[in-house]
């Protein structure tokens, strides 16, 4: 269900190699959410670093709405650059097993792999 890999680069080195592979790999950034960020200013004492890449292929998006329009709550990716006991750590949920829980229909489950396999290729890219 998951997919995460361990890297020897820092937190931000992580974050910036990801957001190039992304753009290099056809798919665009329409967000990136600094978790951990967040959640000092709020007052919490979090000490993990935490950045969620929200990601999209226009295509790709328009081929899951075109077969189950109730998919666009699934969008977009989510890929995850974070630090875990001193680990810089780069990882997402599997959008294949994410999308064939929430349908059975053969035409999504390849587009989901066809997104997957891109996603971590990307992930692999920058670790």
């Amino acid at each position: 269900m998951y997919y995460i890999v361990n890297t020897d680069k820092s937190f931000d080195q992580a974050s910036a190699d990801l957001e190039v592979e992304v753009k290099n790999l056809g798919f665009g950034v329409l967000h990136i959410h600094d978790l951990g960020e967040t959640l000092r200013s709020k007052g919490q004492d979090f000490n993990e670093n935490c950045r969620v890449f929200e990601v999209c292929n226009p295509l790709q998006a328009a081929k899951v709405m075109a077969i189950d329009m109730r998919l666009n709550m699934a969008l977009p990716c989510r890929i995850s650059v974070f630090t875990e006991k001193g680990s810089t750590k780069i990882g997402l949920i599997k959008p294949a097993q994410m999308l064939s829980a929430l349908s059975d229909d053969p035409a999504l489950l390849e587009v989901a792999n066809e997104i997957e396999e891109k996603i971590m290729q990307m992930i692999d890219n920058s670790k």
